[in-house]
């Protein structure tokens, strides 16, 4: 029994279903939705008829059109039924699901569901995600078009082709959707922590994990302490600690502080020594300091290095940086120095360093209120500031992004605590 064209679920709903004889066994509901190849497909239609429900299995459905549709069995032979949870139904699981749209970076609701024939198949092949979908379902979608055109506008569709959806979750029945993840991975890590804040919790949680661990850490970062803290309990301890470990030290160890004592130590425990000194460094400050600001990760060269030896170094180590402002410049881990690739690129690639390092530094100390903090960096014009010990060894920086973080209000700022 062929499905010619396209046509949407909502056109169907509450059509009456008819027997051989032409009676009415019941109005459709919904419709039972299974995997299918390469698309999804409808698998039988629920009626209602006085307030029972009742299931006609695709194969005894003889016409299947938005005009009519009927039934090869009679009325009675229709057994009443209850739709169970496991299966997915296309009214009550997909209608108003959320699908995240890789085009606009933002989350869009299902308004309606398109089908098409496939040989002898009615299947799934799109979703209606535009204002079109809205008024269909409202039953007034050719009366808006009339009105559209009196305006010499037509209306829009927007349809998201099921060829490029796909479910979050490996069980239908708690569908949820989203573009190939190859196009998430496209998008600015702050879009992709929007979309992950505006799903419910479980699908945010689903779609998290299906980053790649480079994406995720920096969708991470985007997230409120609150989140942050929910989505690494909640995830396995492997992919938790890939995660942290591509983290810039500052942002993993604000995360960490915000983690139970015992959930912190099994983290730090599973990533690698060196990200978990770092990290275990910078949680030792008070969260008020320049310390509780400041990241251990810069670019330091020795004084005697040659420009042109400090830019292929650079090449390499720029690549574990997440912002470069400076090149500090150290003798025996003691700040002598601060120059730019500006002035490495100005200037004879034979010359050392030490030839054009600016001396006349503005430093803090890791106690250093960060208010004093944000002040020396606004007031000198600053894109970082070193942190220095009492020996004058360098210990971090506080970066001019660290800093905006002191004008937002409390409930927003990054909190750390000594673990």
């Amino acid at each position: 029994m062929p499905l010619f064209g396209e046509l949407f679920v909502s056109e169907l709903l509450n059509m009456p279903v008819l027997d051989p004889k032409g009676d009415e066994l019941g109005r459709v509901k919904d419709l039972v939705v299974i995997k299918g190849d390469p698309l999804p497909r409808v698998s039988a239609l629920i009626l209602e008829e006085k307030k029972k429900r009742y299931c006609i299995q695709w194969e005894n459905v003889g016409i299947f059109n938005k005009r009519i549709i009927s039934s090869k069995v009679y009325s009675p032979r229709v057994e009443p039924y209850e739709p169970p949870d496991e299966i997915l139904l296309i009214v009550r699981d997909i209608f108003d699901k959320q699908i995240v749209d890789a085009d606009g970076a933002k989350v869009v609701r299902v308004n309606d569901v398109q089908l098409e024939g496939q040989k002898d198949h009615a299947c799934v092949s799109g979703v209606d995600v535009g204002f079109r979908g809205i008024l269909r379902r409202l039953g007034v979608e050719r009366k808006s078009e009339r009105f559209y055109e009196m305006l010499g506008k037509s209306l829009p569709q927007n349809i998201i082709r099921w060829s490029f959806i796909q479910p979050l979750e490996p069980r239908l029945s708690k569908l949820s959707l989203t573009v190939p993840r190859q196009m998430i991975s496209d998008l600015h890590p702050a879009d992709i922590a929007d979309i992950i804040s505006k799903v419910p919790h479980e699908q945010g949680l689903a779609f998290f994990k299906g980053l790649d661990p480079n994406v995720a850490a920096e969708a991470l970062t985007e997230l409120d302490p609150d989140m942050q803290k929910m989505i690494i309990e909640e995830i396995d301890k492997d992919y938790a600690s890939e995660v942290v470990e591509r983290m810039p030290p500052d942002e993993a160890a604000d995360l960490i502080a915000d983690l139970e004592k015992e959930k912190a130590k099994e983290l730090l425990d599973s990533i690698e020594d060196e990200d978990a000194q770092d990290i275990q460094e910078l949680l030792a400050h008070e969260e008020d300091t320049a310390g509780g600001l400041m990241t251990n990760e810069f670019i330091a060269y020795a004084p005697e290095v040659t420009i042109n030896d400090a830019i292929e170094k650079f090449r390499i180590d720029a690549n574990e940086v997440e912002s470069v402002y400076y090149i500090f410049i150290v003798e025996n881990e003691k700040l002598i120095g601060i120059t730019t690739l500006k002035d490495m690129i100005l200037n004879p690639p034979h010359m050392p360093l030490s030839e054009i390092m600016e001396t006349k530094l503005k430093t803090v100390s890791p106690d250093t209120n960060q208010r004093i903090v944000a002040e020396t960096i606004s007031k000198y014009n600053l894109l970082a500031i070193p942190v220095i010990d009492d020996k004058g060894d360098l210990l971090g920086i506080v970066t001019v992004d660290d800093v905006v973080d002191i004008l937002l209000p409390r409930s927003y700022r990054k909190r750390r605590r000594s673990i």
